[in-house]
């Protein structure tokens, strides 16, 4: 049985998703690009990051590691699209 990869785009669509979701009630989401630092405009604080991390490991079968919450990880869909495909691509080799 061949196993179908996930990729990049259905990555940042599922955390897209999650984000406006949870965090962005009503907000455009035309207007909530995949770069937007979700620090700098403050749409997560501490306690959205640690609930983004647990949606990430269940949704994802994966672990997010202590050494791995940095901003330049989970500071944006791009960021954390990336270290989810990076993680999976790597899991699968």
């Amino acid at each position: 049985m061949v196993e179908t990869a996930i990729t990049l785009e259905q990555i940042s669509q599922k955390i897209r998703e999650f984000i406006l979701a949870n965090y962005l009630f009503g907000y455009d989401e035309k207007d909530f690009r995949d770069d937007l630092s979700f620090l700098h405009y403050g749409i997560l604080d501490s306690t959205g990051i640690f609930e983004l991390i647990i949606f990430i490991e269940s949704e994802f079968n994966l672990e997010i590691t202590d050494d791995e919450v940095l901003p330049e990880n989970l500071d944006s869909i791009d960021c954390i699209s990336r270290l989810i495909y990076k993680k999976i691509t790597t899991e699968i080799c």
